[in-house]
């Protein structure tokens, strides 16, 4: 059985009663069935983005994380090219995670990884060439101090580049796969209540998001600061590798995070990690219905005009 998880308390907007003269934009983006996302991830998802810190903090944390960035990048002329202390970033972010933010966002960030591990496990299965994978599933955010956030960047370029290698040398490419494997693809076995809920534990997702992106800068090398952040624009390439295993180019509209010849800048890196964790929930909600689907011998009806893409909001 799926672990679907129940948060200790509804929402402000599912309490709330709808008002006609005042509907709740959060009631209206839960109730939307054109997002393909688990009923359990939209309500957490959308707790989080509900709350005073993602309304009024994160406005003021934007602009000044971006000046940081900026800046960190003057002083990182000067400093030692290869000095990086990744030990010591990975002890803070697991224990800002822990101590000041909210539990619906480290739910989402551990199981961030679970998926995006399974989605390559994915393609790896489906390829008609070997693919090693290196799957990283913390259970706790203890386990991030692992250097675990820099390993996902690194597990993601390496598994692009064996890819690529392994079927340029076998002179194959990827296609479709009429009974594809999905053996791989599961609910991440995490649950939402055993997150920490002291009083502290009060920064949304986004925020804490922006927050830590000039942190994760400061303490690593620039090349590394910079793959992390051209990372996401591998949403698409991945994308690009299920839907063709899949022969549904229509779930692309799913993705929104650039072309992957072009880099962007690292300014908006915070920005975007946020649609690459909603990007990866949705490729991983697709693939359980279509998991579902291949057990019950039907097919789900997707169509370009169910699915939805993640908006530019800047």
């Amino acid at each position: 059985m799926d672990n679907v998880e129940k948060t200790e308390k509804l929402p402000t907007f599912l309490q709330t009663e709808f008002d006609p003269r005042d509907p709740s934009p959060w009631l209206a983006l839960y109730l939307d069935q054109s997002t393909p996302l688990p009923d359990h991830v939209k309500k957490a998802w959308l707790a989080d983005s509900e709350t005073p810190s993602r309304q009024f903090l994160l406005p003021f944390v934007r602009p000044i994380a971006r000046t940081l960035i900026v800046l960190i990048q003057i002083v990182k002329v000067v400093v030692p090219r290869n000095w990086a202390a990744s030990k010591l970033l990975h002890w803070i972010l697991a224990t800002g995670l822990k101590y000041f933010v909210r539990p619906e966002a480290n739910w989402l960030v551990l199981r961030h990884f679970h998926m995006g591990a399974q989605i390559l496990e994915f393609i790896a299965a489906n390829a008609p060439v070997a693919v090693e994978t290196s799957p990283l599933k913390p259970m706790n955010l203890d386990d991030l101090k692992d250097e675990l956030f820099l390993k996902h960047d690194l597990n993601l370029f390496n598994f692009v580049i064996r890819l690529g290698k392994a079927l340029r040398d076998a002179d194959k490419k990827l296609a479709p796969v009429a009974n594809p494997d999905f053996s791989m693809i599961k609910e991440p076995e995490l649950a939402l209540d055993s997150m920490p809920r002291g009083k502290l534990n009060g920064i949304d997702l986004q925020t804490a998001i922006e927050m830590f992106t000039p942190t994760y800068q400061l303490f690593l090398t620039d090349n590394d600061f910079w793959r992390a952040s051209n990372s996401l624009q591998l949403d698409e390439t991945i994308g690009l590798y299920v839907a063709t295993i899949l022969n549904s180019p229509q779930h692309l509209v799913l993705l929104n995070n650039k072309h992957p010849l072009v880099p962007m800048s690292t300014l908006r890196a915070g920005y975007r990690l946020v649609l690459h964790g909603l990007s990866t929930e949705m490729l991983h909600a697709l693939l359980m219905d279509l998991k579902k689907a291949q057990t019950e011998h039907h097919a789900p009806d997707y169509s370009v005009n169910q699915s939805t893409s993640v908006a530019d909001a800047n």
